[in-house]
């Protein structure tokens, strides 16, 4: 039995005084109607309306149901439209992951934007290395970087590629010299970034004679967040893998220079992750869409501006 449905004829009954009235209303038929509110009466074990031929009439204990059963169906009917708006109307909380120096630089600009354009959605984002397991954890949406994903089951969006180039200091620079090919980086001090996705001791770069490897030697300093690498490079400690959002306002203030620049290193894809494309909440949807409007261009931007600062 359909308690919830027989509510809502119940009540429509009583208000139209009658099961045909009711099932005019309801566009089906009277035996229905009645069907139902005798179903309610057999499943409570209780008269809730006294029939004659002429008219009906509620019982005691069918006033009390009634204004019970107008309050219940008013509960539903207000978390069905709320639902319904979340599809519809981006509102309320969206929670985002990205990882740490790519959020920084620009998740988190974005979300500014974005909440211009949509004030009634609250962004809690959180910054991590990590990927973090969406559902589990009650994330929304991740900003993740990666070569490939693994089937996971989420739904995935490419939203552009990002790079690291070389980068040392400009006093680094004059009292070790400067690289000119991938290999003389065995004769100086490269500081290595620690993460899950390419081997700390070896860089590849990506260059006009095609890939070029560059075994490391022992570590004088790793570090696993690149805007610790972007510091320690600037203070002239060595040479380091750094991606070109973080070395962006380095290398505008001059703290950094660009070596080796026909090459690059590390290229990630940026992808959104979230659960679902069905019914997808109307904050998760619009969330993607800007930064999939946006982002392309922006790190288009930063990669453009990269030429600038090339130095042989």
């Amino acid at each position: 039995m359909d308690t919830l449905q027989n509510m809502r004829v119940f009540v429509r009954v009583v208000e139209a005084g009658s099961f045909t009235g009711a099932a005019q209303h309801l566009n089906t038929t009277t035996a229905y109607c009645s069907r139902a509110v005798s179903d309610l009466e057999a499943h409570l074990r209780t008269r809730l309306l006294n029939r004659t031929t002429r008219r009906i009439a509620l019982t005691e204990a069918g006033e009390r149901y009634l204004q019970r059963c107008e309050e219940i169906l008013a509960y539903v009917d207000q978390a069905e439209a709320e639902a319904s708006d979340a599809h519809a109307r981006p509102s309320g909380k969206l929670k985002i992951h990205a990882m740490t120096s790519f959020g920084q630089h620009y998740v988190v600009p974005a979300v500014g934007r974005y909440q211009k354009r949509y004030p009634e959605v609250h962004v809690e984002l959180t910054l991590a290395q990590r990927m973090p397991d969406l559902l589990d954890e009650g994330y929304d949406v991740s900003l993740t970087l990666a070569t490939g994903l693994p089937d996971s089951g989420l739904v995935s969006q490419r939203l552009g590629s990002a790079f690291s180039i070389a980068c040392a200091s400009p006093a680094y620079l004059e009292r070790n010299g400067i690289p000119q090919a991938p290999a003389d980086l065995a004769r100086h001090s490269c500081l290595q970034m620690v993460t899950p996705v390419f081997p700390s001791d070896e860089w590849i770069f990506d260059g006009p004679n095609g890939q070029e490897s560059v075994f490391l030697g022992p570590a004088t300093f790793q570090v696993n967040v690149a805007e610790a690498m972007a510091v320690a490079v600037r203070e002239g400690m060595g040479v380091g893998l750094i991606p070109i959002y973080s070395a962006i306002s380095g290398l505008r203030s001059g703290d950094l220079v660009w070596i080796l620049p026909e090459y690059t290193s590390q290229e990630m894809n940026v992808y959104a992750l979230y659960a679902s494309r069905q019914y997808l909440d109307a904050k998760i949807r619009t969330w993607v869409e800007f930064m999939r409007d946006e982002l392309p261009a922006t790190l288009a931007t930063d990669q453009a501006e990269l030429r600038r600062f090339a130095r042989t």
